[in-house]
């Protein structure tokens, strides 16, 4: 009998478009031990999903810090609405529904703790350190995958979803530009950049109605009009319209009544949500913690579950490692941590 995975290859040739990645055609930095059942995208989901990167991201804010409600977004159910937007556009399409899932399941394992609160003072402390590059979430997420999980071995991924985690992200800037990607090689990585934006632009209006920052009246109009009044109808109808105007073609595209739409509910969202004052009210401490918790490891090297003598005698790589720990804490353990190190005990007889 045939082994399982040349009989997936062969099913796989014949299912997908012309313009889908074969995963026969996958390749990995180091070579890996055969596997006679799994593709070889389902191998790098399969390790994303049981790494410690991507457990922690169930205790990292999406947008509301440490929410108390149970029916808040983290990190994880962001990761988890990102992957099943992509796997529903790349199906439709008849492109690699194994890719997307690994890309989207990845994307965002090197986000800090607080969201992007979290990364821009971590960026911060990286540039007043001399880093130009600063600290950017997509570009540690490779670093997790590749370089930190296992014990500093990676898990040795394809690089077509190493280069998908890498350029998922647009950045805060007009969604226009999601639909673009012509710098990513796979029509895989172009729908996990475009799911990540339908999904997060989407979720937080739910999560922001459901804190009462904002109201549903107070959704754009014309936008609302477009899209639909409800979450599911709006993911609904950006879905549809890509899946149409995307069917058979090589490249990635959606009508532009609709894109303008989803622009419009993305400004929305920077203007009354993101920069709201009880949103953002908390800021101001996170920094501190951050600020602390960065100085005091940085003083302290020898306290890093990854000590090594020889790497921090060099100030660039101790800023990395320090931040590389602090990128991987949770809230609560971030929290934790502080409170362990700054904050007095009750003196106990």
């Amino acid at each position: 009998m045939k082994d399982i995975k040349e009989i997936l290859e062969n099913i796989e040739n014949e299912r997908l478009s012309p313009y889908a990645f074969r995963s026969q055609n996958a390749r990995r930095p180091r070579p890996i031990s055969p596997d006679n059942v799994r593709l070889e995208f389902q191998r790098d989901r399969d390790r994303i999903i049981h790494s410690k990167a991507f457990r922690r991201l169930s205790h990292k804010t999406q947008v509301f810090i440490s929410p108390e409600g149970d029916h808040y977004r983290t990190r994880l159910t962001h990761t988890l609405e990102v992957a099943q937007i992509a796997r529903t556009i790349a199906r439709s399409l008849r492109l690699n529904e194994d890719l997307v899932e690994a890309i989207g399941l990845g994307h965002d394992v090197g986000h800090t703790p607080f969201g992007h609160i979290g990364e821009g003072i971590l960026d911060a402390i990286y540039k007043e350190h001399g880093l130009r590059c600063g600290f950017k979430h997509y570009i540690q997420s490779v670093r997790v995958l590749t370089c930190l999980e296992r014990g500093g071995e990676g898990l040795n991924l394809t690089y077509q979803v190493i280069e998908g985690v890498l350029k998922h992200s647009k950045g805060q800037v007009d969604v226009h530009l999601a639909f673009e990607g012509k710098d990513i090689s796979t029509l895989e990585g172009r729908i996990v950049r475009i799911s990540d934006s339908i999904a997060y632009i989407n979720h937080d209006i739910d999560d922001a109605i459901r804190s009462n920052v904002i109201s549903q009246d107070d959704l754009p109009k014309e936008a609302v009009a477009i899209l639909g009044e409800t979450h599911g109808e709006r993911i609904g109808r950006i879905v549809t319209d890509i899946v149409e105007s995307s069917y058979g073609k090589s490249d990635i595209s959606i009508r532009k009544e609709i894109v303008d739409a989803i622009e419009v509910l993305r400004a929305f969202l920077y203007e009354r949500v993101y920069t709201d004052p009880d949103v953002k009210g908390e800021a101001n401490k996170i920094e501190f913690i951050i600020r602390t918790l960065f100085d005091h490891y940085f003083a302290r090297p020898e306290e890093l579950p990854l000590y090594d003598p020889d790497k921090v005698k060099n100030e660039r790589r101790r800023v990395i490692m320090v931040g590389d720990y602090i990128a991987g804490m949770t809230d609560r353990y971030a929290l934790r941590r502080f409170d362990e190190l700054y904050v007095p005990k009750p003196w106990m007889s």
